[in-house]
């Protein structure tokens, strides 16, 4: 089974931090050359279908349910489920002084027959595209305050 966790501080308020990291149609823009489509295919009370396709055109359909009120959303893959067995995602939101800690934690298990990486080269990948992607949710969202500021 792998595991990840990564986490940053962003400079700015929840609402907004929380807004805009849930917003599916932006995640292309959120993650950098990843997805090339980020489609939103159904959106029922706090519970979101869509589909992703990455620079490969590979493309994938998750939920995602928001809990803004707890501070938390929560994903699943779903079809197709390979090169996976399963992928289980949380997204964890804390305030404090210096902005909203956005903590990352993805759970997964390769499906055997996927044989190209086994799952601690899928964690480096994961990590190292996590750190990457989250730096740029970071420079967005801060920029967004920011704009918001000047505003008033």
């Amino acid at each position: 089974m792998g595991h990840t966790r990564n986490s940053i501080i962003i400079n700015a308020p929840y609402n907004l931090v929380f807004d805009v990291s849930n917003n599916i149609e932006r995640w292309t823009e959120l993650f950098g050359k990843e997805y090339v489509k980020a489609e939103v295919l159904s959106h029922e009370g706090n519970e979101i279908t869509f589909r992703l396709t990455d620079d490969e055109e590979k493309s994938w359909v998750s939920k995602r349910w928001l809990h803004k009120e707890q501070n938390y959303a929560y994903a699943s893959r779903h079809d197709p489920m390979f090169p996976f067995k399963y992928m289980k995602i949380i997204w964890l939101y804390h305030e404090s002084d210096e902005g909203v800690l956005m903590t990352w934690i993805q759970e997964f298990e390769m499906d055997p027959d996927f044989t190209k990486f086994n799952d601690e080269q899928i964690e480096g990948f994961i990590n190292e595209h996590s750190q990457h992607n989250m730096k740029i949710f970071k420079d967005v969202i801060e920029k967004e305050a920011e704009e918001l500021v000047t505003k008033d």
